[in-house]
């Protein structure tokens, strides 16, 4: 099984997600990825991908010019920290080690790649100064429709762009909520931008190209203190940022700053599909996203490519007891909870405190969906309390193909593994040609002629 590892102990932001994808690749399908961002057909904007080094380390810097200049400045604060540049000389001289572009801010709307903190609040006449060339400066931001109509005309695979849009999506429900706005009025500010359009697509573009087939994480570093955005000052995590990470493990450490964005949260809440220590893997590739912003440690996404054995595949329990429902209302459940993603329900019978009848309700699905399960359980049973336990499973590798037979076309189902390989025709369809033919299932399957 092919797995991706992410490091995130100092955050994420898209742009460095997609630096440490990148890094991962072959020169060939380097190429391929600089080709095909290029041609999106967004006007003005140009990608290369960077050599850069921080704390004695080597990785790539993601950068993105729209009408051949860096997105620096563009927000209110970027606008401060533009304000104080000449004021911070002196305490905050440049590493002549690193990399000419890693001062730069790389289109996040953040603090995550300057090298000094901002003084927001003590620098209110040149902040003014520069509000006044905003207009002069300032690139256009994105509400959902437009983001849908410029994605529309990417020449890049349906798969790839139904990502974008799903990320977008999970950004403006999370603007929707903080702003107390309809997802249709919401208008993106930092993560609206062509550059940050970039970000998200390379982001979808590079996890085809990987094509991993299990993706787990870190818990993410979000940092602490505040952040200057286009609405004023915001805690870190920003509002919008911190709803995109419920349910995820974070934790702030000691770095002031803001070191998970928006984008950040938004595509690992996507891909990400569990979070932890890293698997045992047997490593091929390691990569290295790196941010802007110098720090006393690494400033990078660290990205891990390898391969799993398939018994690492693990599955997620979770289990109640009902003793005051009725039959009708478990089916209901049931039914219900089949459509929430559980990839498996049943209820084993059981005797419940007072002697009474009940049943075990026993819900297995994907960890990454173990949320939305959680919340589907408690709405269609009584249940109080839920249990949960993560289990290591052996299965067999499964594939369903369709065949041609004298009575129609009929999907067939494989496994094969542990020198095992069995095939088994599709129940539906083997009831759908009974009922036409007004016969049993075990005559069809007797009848069939492939």
């Amino acid at each position: 099984m092919r797995a991706l590892y992410l490091d995130l102990g100092m955050g994420i932001a898209g742009d460095m997600f997609s630096a440490a994808l990148f890094d991962l690749l072959n020169e060939d399908q380097k190429q391929e990825y600089l080709k095909t961002v290029n041609s999106l057909g967004l006007d003005g904007v140009r990608v290369s991908a960077e050599t850069v080094s921080s704390s004695g380390i080597c990785g790539v810097h993601m950068r993105v010019l729209v009408h051949g200049q860096e997105e620096v400045g563009q927000d209110l604060h970027e606008k401060d920290q533009e304000a104080q540049a000449a004021d911070s000389q002196e305490k905050c001289q440049p590493d002549p080690e690193t990399d000419q572009h890693e001062g730069h801010q790389l289109a996040q709307g953040t603090d995550q790649h300057e090298d000094c903190q901002p003084e927001t609040d003590r620098k209110g006449e040149r902040l003014l100064e520069h509000r006044t060339h905003e207009s002069e400066h300032s690139h256009t931001h994105h509400g959902i429709g437009e983001i849908h109509h410029i994605v529309a005309g990417f020449d890049i695979s349906e798969e790839v762009k139904s990502h974008i849009l799903a990320i977008y999506g999970e950004i403006a429900k999370a603007e929707s909520a903080v702003h107390g706005m309809p997802v249709e009025e919401i208008h993106f500010h930092e993560v609206g931008s062509l550059d940050a359009i970039v970000d998200v697509t390379s982001a979808c573009l590079l996890m085809d190209m990987l094509a991993a087939d299990r993706v787990t994480a870190s818990p993410v570093r979000v940092g602490y203190g505040q952040v200057r955005a286009a609405h004023g000052l915001l805690p870190v995590p920003a509002p919008a940022t911190a709803l995109l990470l419920r349910g995820l493990p974070v934790y702030a450490g000691q770095i002031e700053g803001e070191l998970c964005t928006p984008t950040g949260a938004a595509i690992i809440r996507h891909f990400v599909q569990d979070f932890g220590p890293m698997p045992a893997m047997r490593l091929s590739e390691i990569g290295y996203g790196i941010g802007g912003k110098k720090y006393t440690s690494l400033n990078a996404v660290r990205a891990f490519l390898g391969e799993t054995d398939r018994e690492g595949d693990r599955i997620c329990e979770l289990t109640c007891n009902l003793d005051d429902m009725t039959a009708e209302r478990l089916g209901f459940a049931m039914d219900r909870l089949y459509a929430a993603g559980a990839a498996e329900v049943y209820m084993v019978p059981a005797t419940m405190k007072k002697s009474r009848p009940g049943v075990v309700l026993v819900v297995l699905c994907q960890e990454e969906q173990r949320q939305a399960l959680v919340e589907s359980i408690f709405k269609y049973t009584t249940t109080l309390g839920i249990r949960e336990s993560i289990r290591q499973r052996y299965i067999l590798d499964r594939r369903i193909e369709t065949v041609d037979t004298d009575l129609g076309p009929i999907r067939k189902k494989l496994a094969s593994g542990y020198g095992v390989n069995r095939a088994k025709y599709e129940y539906d369809d083997l009831a759908r040609i009974a009922r036409e033919r007004s016969c049993s299932i075990e005559d069809v399957i007797a009848g069939i002629k492939e």
